[in-house]
């Protein structure tokens, strides 16, 4: 039975795009530990032909759903469309959330009546070994951080809760985007003027490690990333003329 005190909190769902990733247990098992009830788990297995097994021993406290192989993007779409939660928050496979970071965020969005935040974040090595503290940018100003923009990504795609509305609002995932589609959002969020909130605790640990798809492929995600950039700076720029 759920406890009134559950049962006045929203519903958090967390996606999880699959491909074969040997870490994937780790972060269901993230998810899973969360303190914050009540939350959904949605694996979304994108085409995958290895480390499936991994998912066994969670089956039944998770959403598992299969789909044909068609990138992170088209994972995330699919995954937050059967998402029931008031909020969504998206964790890569190779990624753990912290036991409170479900918690803090959800506590901080309802507080401030937030559609999108993003938080500070630890990196770990491959095994689970902390590398570095407290590694996001921070800026003094929304338009110091709307101007970094133009340079790099700041926000950790790991780190983001946001309304299940927001995707209605602004748009989906870019699906033809293979390394940028977390940035190219960001920017759409900006466009639409919402306010992209900062919460400055350290609330996931972002994996380093040799068959990560940034180090895999950097050189297409750089050029992929000045493409979307190009594409959106004039009204970026215009943007920042009015604040």
């Amino acid at each position: 039975m759920t406890s009134t005190s559950t049962a006045a909190k929203p519903l958090v769902t967390i996606v999880i795009p699959f491909y074969n990733d040997r870490y994937i247990d780790q972060a269901v098992a993230s998810a899973l530990s969360q303190t914050y009830a009540p939350i959904e788990v949605i694996v979304v297995d994108d085409g995958s032909t290895l480390h499936q097994e991994k998912l066994q021993p969670y089956m039944g406290r998770i959403h598992y759903l299969g789909k044909s192989n068609g990138g992170t993007a088209s994972a995330l779409n699919y995954g937050i469309r059967l998402a029931s939660g008031k909020y969504v928050a998206w964790l890569s496979s190779d990624d753990v959330f912290y036991a409170h970071k479900i918690a803090r965020q959800v506590e901080y969005m309802e507080r401030h009546q937030a559609l999108i935040s993003c938080t500070d974040f630890n990196i770990i090595g491959p095994n689970s070994e902390q590398l570095m503290h407290s590694v996001a940018v921070k800026f003094g100003s929304a338009k110091e951080f709307i101007r970094a923009m133009l340079s790099f990504c700041p926000v950790n795609g790991c780190t983001v809760m946001m309304h299940r509305s927001l995707p209605n609002r602004v748009g989906w995932f870019n699906e033809t985007l293979a390394s940028t589609q977390d940035y190219e959002f960001w920017l759409r969020v900006l466009l639409a003027r919402v306010d992209f909130h900062y919460i400055n605790e350290q609330l996931t640990a972002y994996r380093w490690h040799e068959g990560m798809g940034t180090q895999r492929h950097k050189a297409a995600a750089s050029r992929e990333f000045a493409r979307v950039r190009d594409y959106y700076a004039p009204r970026i720029s215009a943007l920042l003329q009015t604040l």
